[in-house]
């Protein structure tokens, strides 16, 4: 009886010790929302399938959705790089004049986070999306212009496990090189981005990658909303 009631006293212990820290945790998360910021918190989602409209830019679309559900302040835009001229990245030669408004675009005041999605190719990226990546070189030649901005990834499929998550690491890798700020999807699912199964050009039935995609749409949102109020 009396080593059950001491497991008992140290099961309620440890009970106390979880709640306590999670009224912590629940307490600086509403102190970090409470301090909202001044200005409007803008991300971008580029959709980098050469199908305008398909379910790379719809699961994109979901996650924007979520960022903006995080915060009055939150603004979003969905841009599709789908018929806009984005050559393969050539040192010697300039990019286009598209690739010149997009640059603008991705480095336009309050422009704090952007979610890149790509189709899945033989476990890759898509090769516009490559192209795309590739040409974001100019910001490192111009004081790494996207330096602390928030960045996710979104992957869409053919199969489940189709190589999604070869393809956002793929993306995350030449976002790491920009100095960005790179977070995956979040909790409860908590991966390295958003992973979208296409059933015949149809993610609605998708909900576990539909998930995946809301949390990252809100984890972009909650940090480019934190680093906002601390910039004051």
């Amino acid at each position: 009886m009396t080593a059950d009631m001491t497991r008992r006293a140290l099961l309620g212990a440890a009970g106390a010790a979880a709640a306590s820290g999670m009224a912590a945790e629940t307490a600086r998360a509403g102190e970090t929302a409470g301090a909202a910021p001044t200005k409007p918190v803008r991300i971008l989602g580029i959709s980098a399938s050469p199908r305008k409209g398909k379910t790379t830019a719809a699961a994109l679309k979901v996650a924007l959705d979520a960022a903006q559900a995080a915060g009055p302040a939150v603004e979003v835009e969905l841009v599709e790089l789908a018929g806009m001229n984005i050559p393969v990245f050539d040192p010697a030669a300039p990019g286009s004049a598209d690739f010149d408004k997009l640059a603008a675009k991705l480095t336009a005041p309050g422009v704090a986070g952007v979610i890149v999605g790509t189709p899945v190719y033989f476990s890759g990226m898509s090769s516009l999306c490559k192209a795309f990546l590739d040409q974001c070189m100019a910001f490192r030649k111009n004081n790494f212009a996207l330096r602390n901005k928030v960045a996710g990834v979104v992957a869409v499929g053919g199969v489940r496990n189709g190589g999604q998550e070869l393809a956002i690491e793929s993306v995350q890798a030449a976002l790491f090189c920009q100095e960005m700020v790179i977070v995956g999807d979040g909790r409860p699912t908590a991966h390295t981005g958003a992973t979208l199964l296409n059933t015949g050009d149809d993610i609605s039935a998708d909900e576990f990658g539909l998930s995946t995609a809301r949390n990252l749409g809100r984890r972009v949102a909650e940090v480019a909303l934190q680093m906002a109020a601390a910039a004051g």
